[in-house]
């Protein structure tokens, strides 16, 4: 006789089939409610989109240029010129 799978392996397989993933995330115990509520929300087939819309924006990079950047940077009281002396000698 088979032995007959455990309660929470049918219901894995079943979330497997319909193309859900197990992820395990380590938050601060203050966001693990706005963690769950946003998984929730992107398992709800009425608030999927809305919610894959809105978070869409935390996964895109910054488009700001090199030059941007560095231009932008609070450079203030920083001396950026190099002193004129070679260094020292070395003895190879």
């Amino acid at each position: 006789m088979a032995k007959a799978k455990s309660p929470v392996a049918t219901h894995r397989a079943r979330m497997e089939r319909k193309g859900f993933v197990r992820v395990e995330v380590n938050v601060r115990k203050d966001d693990a409610g706005l963690v769950r509520r946003v998984a929730a929300a992107l398992s709800d087939p009425v608030r999927q989109s809305e919610a894959r819309r809105l978070l869409q924006r935390f996964g895109e990079p910054l488009k700001v240029s090199l030059k941007a950047l560095l231009a932008s940077a609070p450079l203030d009281g920083i001396e950026l010129d190099r002193s004129p002396a070679p260094g020292r000698d070395v003895d190879l």
